[in-house]
């Protein structure tokens, strides 16, 4: 369990809190003035800190301060007002994780909070791993880190994230091999993969094993940008500069300011947008909407999409001269269904995270599971197959392993379909399937093989799906699915 500190001198905002937080399994304590808090951090350990910037006997550059003194791995997360967002920034650039802005909103606080502790789960581990490299005499100097226990080549910073870990197959030691080449610089990075991949865990792989680690890294969806929204997201708007400007808003490149800042589906942006981007791209200078004064950035860029950006600038949907200010350097993720093995090794990490949150221990997964994870195709990749060991983790009991009945609709039907293709030799409409003789006055096994012929020529008719199989037989699901298990389909 990870514990929090919220430091708030309002007592409904910490009872809220708290309450909130308790229900999404943190452990919490509250503290309504700086001294209280202080006391509490120098007896107890805290994951990560909620704190208030205006306090009564102090204030949040302070509180940030002493507690970074005491405890410099717990993140910190400020709670500011619009007037003090400014003020807020300029903490995050001093070691602050990040602020949200009052009036405060449960899901953007679960959120952030939980993007810090992953954070801070990435760079623990690449404290420890790069500890053990110094020490590691095992390791040769040329290999690729890519074992379970992530083990760094001596002398190399080890490439570890804990919402991507590392896998075994020809792809990924790819993959890493181009990471670790290219993170030390400051290149610009466009990632290409499917959605689902995990290519904002790429990027902040990326961060982190960069000299910037200890800046921002700051992501930004454009995928869910309007037009008219995505110029104050990236570039910050200054108050009553447009109707609804009601405070100043600090955007996304300012805050990565010193640090990394990750463009997700780059290729959404409008055209006037881009034509902005490439301006700030080129002076790496910007300049908020309204505002006069320019503010010099230092910034490295990484953006993603999940299509091609050269195609779209031969469409005309994205302008060439961005395409090659981003193009420094391109890093191809591989899907699921191309990872192998890595696929297990990805649902054993979550399960055993699922577990772990649900206060279970799950001893695994059952061959029929393994055998459905493994020809499934995993359309929505990364993302899909940790959503369904979540679930199934959920719908297991403790000391059981995974099975088939956990697993979501779609997907055991998927898996059913194509184990039972590649064990049945597909039949034309004129051929029959060899059984064994029945004797002309047995009843009951006719009637048994008439049956099973019925439900096999409907299953193969609807491509094994189980719900269209039982309207067209008229018969209830559960019926379908115990008269496929006599028949040996499930």
């Amino acid at each position: 369990m990870k514990n929090i500190l919220i430091i708030d001198d309002e007592v409904n905002i910490g009872v809220l809190l708290t309450r909130f937080l308790s229900k999404h399994g943190f452990g919490v304590n509250t503290a309504n003035s700086g001294s209280k808090a202080m006391e509490l951090l120098k007896n107890n350990y805290y994951d990560l800190v909620l704190c208030d910037y205006r306090l009564e006997d102090t204030d949040g550059r302070q509180m940030l301060t002493n507690i970074l003194e005491l405890h410099p791995t717990t993140m910190v997360i400020i709670i500011t007002g619009y007037s003090d967002v400014k003020i807020a920034v300029e903490m995050v650039k001093n070691g602050a994780y990040d602020y949200i802005s009052k009036p405060l909103y449960p899901d953007e606080i679960l959120s952030t909070i939980n993007k810090a502790l992953e954070i801070a789960e990435v760079r623990n581990d690449t404290q420890a791993n790069t500890a053990v490299a110094v020490d590691s005499d095992a390791a040769d100097t040329n290999d690729v880190v890519v074992a379970k226990t992530a083990k760094p080549a001596r002398g190399k910073p080890a490439l570890y994230t804990s919402s991507y870990i590392m896998g075994e197959c020809t792809a990924a030691k790819e993959l890493y091999r181009q990471i670790s080449l290219v993170a030390p610089t400051n290149y610009s990075v466009i990632l290409f993969g499917e959605s689902g991949t995990g290519k904002e865990s790429v990027a902040n792989m990326i961060h982190m094993n960069s000299s910037r680690k200890d800046k921002p890294f700051i992501p930004l969806d454009c995928g869910s940008l309007s037009k008219e929204l995505a110029g104050s997201e990236l570039f910050g708007h200054e108050k009553g500069s447009f109707t609804g400007a009601f405070a100043q808003k600090i955007g996304h490149f300012e805050m990565a300011n010193g640090g990394t800042i990750f463009l997700d589906e780059v290729a959404n942006l409008s055209y006037e947008t881009q034509v902005s981007l490439l301006r700030v791209i080129q002076e790496r200078r910007v300049k908020r909407i309204g505002g006069i004064k320019e503010i010099d950035l230092d910034v490295r860029i990484l953006v993603a999409s999940n299509e091609n950006l050269w195609e779209a600038v031969q469409k005309g949907r994205f302008r060439e001269d961005l395409y090659h200010r981003f193009n420094e350097f391109s890093i191809v993720i591989p899907p699921l269904r191309q990872r192998g093995s890595d696929l297990m090794l990805f649902a054993e990490h979550f399960l055993a995270i699922s577990s772990k949150e649900l206060n279970k221990h799950i001893t695994g997964f059952s061959p029929e599971v393994v055998s459905y994870f493994m020809n499934y195709s995993w359309p929505g990749n990364i993302r899909e197959l940790k959503n369904v060991v979540r679930r199934a983790a959920l719908l297991t009991e403790d000391e059981r392993m995974v099975e088939v009945k956990s697993l979501p609709l779609e997907l055991s039907e998927a898996g059913l379909s194509t184990i039972f293709q590649r064990s049945v030799v597909p039949l034309s409409e004129d051929e029959t399937i060899e059984k064994p003789a029945v004797s002309a006055n047995d009843l009951k096994a006719a009637a048994q093989e008439a049956e099973q012929d019925a439900i096999l020529k409907v299953l193969r008719q609807v491509n094994f799906n189980k719900t269209k199989a039982a309207a067209i037989l008229n018969i209830d699901r559960k019926t379908l699915y115990n008269k496929m298990k006599g028949m040996k389909l499930n």
